[in-house]
């Protein structure tokens, strides 16, 4: 939100071993364990990780202002990883709390005070690598670790095929229903990804529950959907993938003319844009549409789901996106690591991140935020993901395909400005549709014009 997952999710909700036992291991890590699996990768390219650390080295961190427990878990880890062991010593950094995180991050890279590690949105670590701001890390992550990682964090991590980030939670997004509801009004329960609604039975649905006595029967956060918010594009660009269409070329990332403007793409978000002419999407202006009762259908995010069950225990699900013509497609994506390019000893960071992308670490950050564990490891942890639980959908979208990253491209900035202004205008203000995707084609491409179509070996 994650994806965000992003931020959107840490927007739109209030998200969501022992230090002895480690000891040993820490001590012996060295890079990515300093195993011979990682030997492998320390040719393809980088040297930011050769498996030594010199003396006692200094690691500086910065964290997004993210929900309480979420920080309150990443101080504790610091502070246990400090204790145990003496090699690497980590500073998580304090930043003042009234400037964007990523207007922070962007000043400090053209003054040259980033940290050594770095947290970030993960859509934007193309425009962050493809600037010089990180070093890849292939060379630091073992296959054993590498192949471990959900398919959905290796693909968020890549740009110009090497790795350059790598998280400790994804995001999950589906339609959160209540089962007792849609049973009484006859309305089928989709099983998974297989059988989703089609955006047309999805009309009717909402048409079938308002003569329920459900007014506004579907919630999507429409208190975010404002111009220039990402929960625009992590929400709602997988109508737009789902019917057919894109945000951008996603071969050449060259152009989103014929794509963002295509038939598919305006024919989806029409489909969206006349459910909110006919008054089935609430204002939802307190958050609590879903909680209140007076929507049934719920379109959001993993961090919903503890609210959501605290609220109607045994009587929520999850169910796909809706398919507008090509099969369902979800978001993914949230937060993600990276070491900076003015680190001097990026063995000394990986030997922090090896900490924290320990199985029980990270389902201990997945808990403080609600967030999909990044490793298979860690999601056998919990329960709620095995078949039959209760998020099982969302490491099903995750690990097969469904969930889409957006667009890999350095451009993904001004890809996501213009997509999100457009969207605002198309939900809040009902202008034409294809005149809006039209707009912002052209915003996308003078971006993609004004950097050169940002060639792979960077500015």
């Amino acid at each position: 939100m994650s994806a965000s997952p992003s931020s959107v999710g840490i927007r739109r909700s209030r998200r969501a071993l022992t230090s002895g036992l480690l000891a040993g291991a820490l001590l012996l890590a060295g890079c990515g364990g300093g195993s011979d699996d990682s030997k492998a990768d320390r040719g393809r390219g980088d040297t930011t990780c050769d498996g030594r650390i010199d003396g006692t080295a200094h690691v500086t961190v910065w964290f997004h202002s993210g929900p309480s427990g979420e920080v309150d878990t990443l101080q504790e880890q610091v502070k246990e990883f400090n204790k145990a062991q003496r090699q690497v010593r980590v500073e998580l950094v304090n930043l003042p709390e009234n400037r964007p995180y990523t207007d922070l991050v962007d000043s400090a890279a053209s003054s040259g005070d980033l940290p050594d590690l770095l947290d970030f949105d993960g859509p934007n670590l193309y425009s962050y690598a493809w600037s010089g701001k990180l070093k890849p890390i292939d060379s630091c992550v073992p296959e054993s670790l590498r192949e471990d990682l959900l398919p959905s964090i290796r693909r968020q991590g890549t740009y110009a095929g090497r790795l350059w980030g790598i998280g400790t939670f994804d995001s999950g997004m589906g339609l959160y229903v209540r089962p007792s509801v849609l049973k009484k009004a006859g309305i089928r329960i989709p099983r998974g990804t297989a059988d989703a609604w089609t955006a047309d039975e999805l009309t009717g649905i909402l048409a079938r529950l308002r003569k329920q006595g459900y007014r506004t029967p579907l919630d999507v956060g429409l208190l975010y959907v404002k111009p220039g918010e990402e929960w625009n594009t992590y929400g709602f660009a997988p109508a737009v993938w789902s019917a057919g269409g894109d945000l951008i070329d996603p071969q050449t990332y060259s152009t989103a003319e014929g794509f963002l403007n295509s038939p598919a793409s305006v024919r989806a978000l029409t489909v969206m844009q006349s459910w909110a002419e006919s008054g089935y999407i609430d204002a939802d202006k307190d958050e609590k549409a879903f909680d209140k009762g007076r929507s049934v259908i719920s379109w959001s995010g993993h961090w919903r789901y503890p609210e959501y069950t605290k609220v109607f225990p045994g009587d929520v699900a999850i169910v796909p996106l809706p398919d507008f013509g090509q099969g369902t497609v979800t978001g993914m994506g949230s937060y993600q690591w990276g070491v900076t390019a003015g680190t001097t000893d990026g063995d000394a960071v990986w030997r922090f991140l090896t900490y924290l992308l320990k199985p029980e670490q990270i389902r201990r950050m997945s808990v403080a935020n609600g967030g999909i564990p990044a490793t298979n490891s860690a999601v056998k942890l919990t329960p709620k993901y095995d078949t039959g639980g209760g998020e099982h959908l969302f490491i099903e979208q995750l690990r097969d395909g469904v969930a889409r990253p957006r667009p890999q491209t350095p451009a993904y900035p001004a890809i996501t400005k213009a997509f999100s202004d457009a969207f605002a205008k198309i939900m809040l203000d009902r202008a034409p549709v294809k005149a809006a995707l039209d707009q912002a084609v052209v915003a996308i491409d003078k971006d993609l014009a004004a950097h050169d179509g940002y060639p792979q070996q960077g500015p």
